[in-house]
């Protein structure tokens, strides 16, 4: 369903600090891991700040009501890669157009930067997340598994 909505895509600045915070709470209430993020908006603020990674945000009447963080990596067989770590879109806002105009933006916006190719992750189990990305003819690689090594938890 489209909506007439004036939707801006726009990069995120040090102000939206706070605002990307509570969208990633918001995904990981969604994901069922509301317990498992350590970050607090003084490291968005920090990430924005140092350009450690980019965020694209929709916009409805100046409210931030979705967002695509992202940041480039390096493919020993693809070269240079946009790695999408979070993107969502708040849930009252899902099913009009918001999601494709963030992940057509970051399209548009890797394809600028020289890469090569685009990656992410989804969780196995969010059916609307894959179809969505079905559409773009995204490959979802079997055999593959993520390896993981929280540093934090080898300091206690």
């Amino acid at each position: 369903m489209k909506s007439n909505l004036n939707i801006n895509i726009e990069f995120a600045g040090i102000e939206d600090s706070q605002s990307l915070f509570l969208l990633v709470n918001e995904l990981a209430l969604y994901e069922k891991a509301e317990n498992e993020v350590f970050t607090d908006a003084s490291d968005f603020r920090n990430g924005l700040e140092t350009e450690l990674f980019k965020v694209l945000i929709a916009k409805i009447e100046g409210q931030i009501v979705g967002m695509a963080l992202y940041y480039p990596v390096f493919s020993t067989w693809n070269g240079k890669t946009m790695y999408l770590e979070d993107f969502i879109v708040k849930e009252v806002h899902r099913g009009k157009g918001i999601g494709k105009l963030l992940f057509d933006r970051w399209i548009e916006e890797s394809i600028k930067e020289g890469a090569k190719m685009l990656k992410w992750q989804v969780l196995d189990w969010n059916k609307p997340a894959k179809k969505f990305y079905e559409k773009y003819s995204a490959k979802f690689i079997p055999g593959w598994e993520n390896g993981v090594i929280y540093l934090y938890e080898r300091s206690k």
